[in-house]
């Protein structure tokens, strides 16, 4: 019995890792990704334990399986996370990666701030929390590509 759960255990849990998106947490990587797949660039600031609108957005929109199936074949995903609880903050070096980011592409420092990207930096578009379907927010961001 404890067999047969286990492999029903491992089967769903790579049923759903071929399904989620990656996440880039470095700028470089995520462009090298856009330019050698020719996508765009999805940089979210998102303040993961303290933005409600930002938890918002994330559970609603990005790990829904319509916005993970789609990004994945036509997004580089890319987060800017500004944690502020001690336990979860960044390493030292993420966070100076995060800063750098937010000093170019957010300046105002809005939370959350979703900014399209092409592969080579330059913005196609901002956007942030919009109470809409999955699929509603992946047509507003295709929408930046022109």
């Amino acid at each position: 019995m404890k067999n047969r759960q286990l492999t029903i255990f491992l089967f769903l849990l790579g049923i759903f890792s071929l399904h989620a998106q990656e996440w880039q947490t470095d700028y470089n990587l995520a462009s090298l990704e856009a330019i050698e797949k020719n996508r765009p660039i999805i940089l979210v600031f998102q303040g993961s334990d303290w933005c409600a609108p930002c938890i918002k957005l994330d559970r609603e929109v990005f790990q829904s399986e319509a916005f993970q199936l789609y990004a994945k074949d036509h997004f580089v995903m890319l987060e800017a996370d500004f944690p502020r609880k001690k336990k979860n903050t960044l390493p030292e070096n993420q966070q100076k990666k995060n800063n750098a980011l937010a000093e170019k592409y957010n300046p105002r420092g809005i939370f959350p701030f979703v900014v399209i990207l092409n592969s080579e930096g330059k913005v196609l578009g901002e956007t942030g929390y919009m109470k809409t379907s999955p699929n509603q927010y992946i047509l507003h961001l295709e929408s930046f590509k022109g």
